[in-house]
């Protein structure tokens, strides 16, 4: 793509995300922010046949395994696509096996539909895989991992809903809860030249409680929308976050949009944010009653936190960590954080340079971030 025509993308990604959200007002933005936006997800609806699970056998009775039956309606579907109805039931699968999503195909669960993990002892297992799945789609129902039932005590990578190296892929109005690791994962595979990013991804509508590492993980990824969602209740082992934008040394992300979000009462943070991670928005969001920071973001650059309650929550309201960079604080309410004052950890982390020294619990800036701008929060 030539650098008009991919400036002219961003541009448009920028309309459709930040300039039409209703729960913000229309804010003059620099150039660099043009990159914090993500696109309004897959346009296109899947076509083709409807497969029903129950036709290939699946028995909804919480009890058979319908692994094989699920995976049966999937691939019963061509190469153009279609929709795998999932009607009210609860269908036991094996997450070592996976539900595996193909390329242009939407799993509609009813409302009353729940596809839980049998019981294993793997470090690794995903529910749902949507792996090199370009225009895949999951919307309604239930998503329920086995960390009550677990077998073993190793590993932390238990996935709900794994995303890896797909394209326009959109998660609607699913429950996920309950897994070894993350409720949901958006990410790559492979590192380097074999290294296959997920790009346009949206989660809208969606609740993860009560998984073990973080409600939601995202890895190396470019223009994801997390909308209108809820992270609650992550605890079991760290980090324990409501969302984690962490891609350590797989890749990089860009271009994020967390809108309209509850992160709360999690044994970590409610979000954080590390090094490779540019052009990240959050915006409206609700954190709070969060044992960790509100929001912590560390090495980041191109960062927007805007409009946001940031209140009660166990450390600071926001850290602004090493090396973070080009970042704009604007119309939150910050206030009754960092009740746990652990004093002698935040003044070997962070330094004394926010608001004259008057708000540091609420607003922690260190002295080697740059280029930081804030206005009209409340504090």
């Amino acid at each position: 793509m030539s650098g008009s025509a991919h400036d002219m993308q961003r541009r448009v990604f920028l309309r459709n995300s930040l300039v039409a959200a209703a729960a913000a007002p229309l804010l003059a933005l620099p150039v660099r922010w043009v990159r914090a936006a993500a696109p309004d997800g897959p346009a296109d609806k899947p076509s083709g046949t409807t497969v029903d699970v129950r036709s290939k056998g699946a028995r909804g009775d919480g009890k058979a395994d319908d692994t094989a039956a699920i995976q049966a309606a999937i691939d019963a579907l061509s190469t153009s696509g279609g929709v795998v109805l999932v009607p009210a039931g609860h269908y036991m699968v094996d997450a070592e096996r996976s539900i595996r999503l193909r390329p242009n195909v939407e799993l509609r669960m009813a409302p009353e539909a729940v596809i839980e993990a049998l019981p294993n002892g793997n470090t690794h297992y995903s529910v749902i895989k949507v792996v090199r799945a370009d225009n895949a789609s999951i919307v309604g129902g239930r998503v329920v991992g086995e960390r009550n039932g677990h077998r073993g005590s190793g590993g932390e990578w238990g996935f709900g809903i794994n995303v890896r190296a797909s394209h326009n892929v959109r998660i609607t109005g699913t429950q996920v809860s309950d897994c070894w690791g993350d409720g949901i994962w958006i990410g790559a595979t492979g590192k380097g030249p074999t290294l296959a990013i997920s790009t346009d991804v949206v989660v809208d509508g969606v609740v993860c409680s009560n998984n073990r590492r973080q409600g939601l993980s995202i890895g190396p990824c470019q223009r994801v929308k997390i909308l209108n969602s809820t992270f609650r209740g992550t605890h079991g082992t760290a980090p324990e976050s409501g969302i984690d934008v962490e891609p350590m040394d797989q890749g990089s992300v860009s271009d994020v949009l967390v809108q309209n979000c509850h992160l709360v009462d999690n044994k970590g943070c409610g979000l954080e944010i590390h090094h490779s991670v540019s052009g990240l928005v959050a915006r409206g969001c609700t954190i709070t009653g969060n044992k960790g920071y509100g929001v912590l973001a560390v090495h980041v650059s191109d960062l927007w936190i805007d409009g946001n309650t940031i209140v009660g929550n166990g450390l600071n309201g926001v850290v602004l960590a090493s090396k973070t960079r080009d970042v704009k604080v604007t119309g939150n309410t910050l206030q009754g954080n960092n009740h746990r004052r652990v004093h002698n950890m935040l003044k070997s982390f962070t330094s004394d340079r926010d608001n004259g020294g008057k708000h540091k619990a609420d607003l922690r800036i260190d002295k080697s971030a740059v280029n930081v701008t804030q206005s009209g929060n409340t504090f």
